[in-house]
């Protein structure tokens, strides 16, 4: 029996784990009742051991061979938004023939939901060989990507040789994508009365300079021919100002620097640097950490740069993927990269850890009202998580 046929055999099994998942509602933070359902799944398919670590995240083992794998899947969502965009209750986890319904239904349960059948494949099977396999559930992605692996890396000693990330690719392997990094930018002036204001100094007035200059910036920024350009966007603005008829003595943006590949924080700041002296603006570049506290009441703060990562595409780890593919579904794959950013900006772009993207559901969900996620993509990458460890041990011997 092939992976794919014993993966339909478990489809209403696959079905009922996803609805569960998405009725286990897991906002960043708040994610201990759907780690609870992993636990109890990844059990009851037989797991060789099932542990959570001290920020909550939930890490299965399969296997005891000298190749660490490891196969990825945040399991927080990002909130409803306006629940009258949607057509169905958000965590209802309703389905019919086609589709599953919900919040975190591409992005990104049904990566976790199709790995932990993937490996009770793999053992009815018998798919095993020299490798270690760790399918990983974890915490806070959509508030700061990669910090659940730098916790893994770090604290729980967990260092893989490879790793899968799990993120909606269509069922394509992906190999790469954007980084970014989140900082502000302040400028300060001096407050006097609005009905004076050539005694003050006005902040927002010097930062609407700026601003002119990153609008500009932005149609300038590098472009990689696989990941495309570079990006950068004024998302948020504060001000400070004695009261509403006062000239503002602060002003803050929030930005959004999206880096390809050859831009890095460094690069970033040094063209916002530019912009100071182009515009003569005395103005300071704030640099933002996460510190938010886990659902275990862990704190474990990390600065908001993500690298860009990308990985050969002629590596073991995309060729093993583009193997397992074909022994799977008997076609070769769109090899292509993410438009968003992933746990991957950690494992390949902190660790250097070769990382490749194979997921379940649609990117354009990601994030949308009306959520939902393809039953056949569910069965299908099922059917690759199984084969793929053993695919590519295979590779590593040649």
């Amino acid at each position: 029996m092939t992976t794919l046929e014993l993966a339909e055999k478990y489809r209403e099994d696959i079905v009922k784990f996803m609805s569960k998942l998405i009725k286990a509602r897991s906002y960043s933070g708040e994610e201990k009742e759907v780690i609870q359902v992993i636990k109890e799944e990844m059990e009851k398919v037989g797991f060789d051991e099932v542990k959570i670590d001290g920020l909550g995240n939930i890490l299965g083992r399969i296997g005891n061979g000298k190749h660490v794998i490891a196969m990825d899947a945040h399991i927080d969502t990002v909130e409803v938004g306006n629940p009258d965009l949607w057509d169905k209750d958000p965590f209802s986890g309703d389905w019919d023939d086609e589709w599953v319904y919900g919040r975190g239904a591409s992005d990104q349960k049904a990566g976790m939901c199709s790995m932990v059948y993937g490996m009770k494949i793999l053992k009815e099977l018998n798919l095993l060989d020299d490798f270690t396999v760790y399918v990983t559930g974890t915490v806070m992605e959509e508030d700061c990507d990669g910090l659940c692996w730098r916790y893994i890396v770090e604290e729980d000693k967990l260092k893989p040789d490879f790793v899968v990330i799990t993120e909606p690719t269509s069922l394509n392997v992906y190999r790469g994508h954007r980084g970014r990094i989140e900082f502000r930018i302040k400028t300060v002036g001096l407050s006097a009365h609005a009905s004076a204001p050539e005694r003050g100094d006005n902040a927002i007035y010097k930062m609407a300079k700026i601003i002119n200059e990153i609008e500009k910036l932005n149609d300038n920024l590098h472009y990689d021919p696989f990941l495309g350009k570079g990006t950068i966007v004024v998302s948020q603005i504060f001000f400070k100002s004695p009261s509403h008829n006062a000239v503002p003595d602060e002003c803050v943006i929030h930005i959004d620097r999206r880096l390809t590949a050859g831009e890095t924080k460094e690069s970033a700041f040094e063209e916002i640097r530019e912009i100071f002296k182009k515009t003569g603006i005395d103005a300071e570049i704030v640099e933002l950490t996460y510190s938010k506290p886990a659902y275990t009441g862990i704190e474990y703060p990390v600065e908001k740069y993500f690298p860009t990562w990308v990985l050969e595409e002629d590596s073991d780890v995309v060729q093993a993927a583009k193997d397992a593919y074909i022994k799977t579904f008997g076609s070769e794959p769109l090899i292509d990269k993410w438009t968003f950013s992933t746990n991957g900006i950690a494992t390949a772009g902190v660790y250097g850890i070769p990382t490749v993207g194979f997921g379940p559901g649609d990117e354009k969900y990601a994030h949308a009202p009306n959520e939902k996620v393809k039953i056949e993509h569910l069965v299908k990458a099922a059917a690759f998580y199984a084969n793929f460890p053993k695919t590519l041990v295979e590779k590593l011997k040649k």
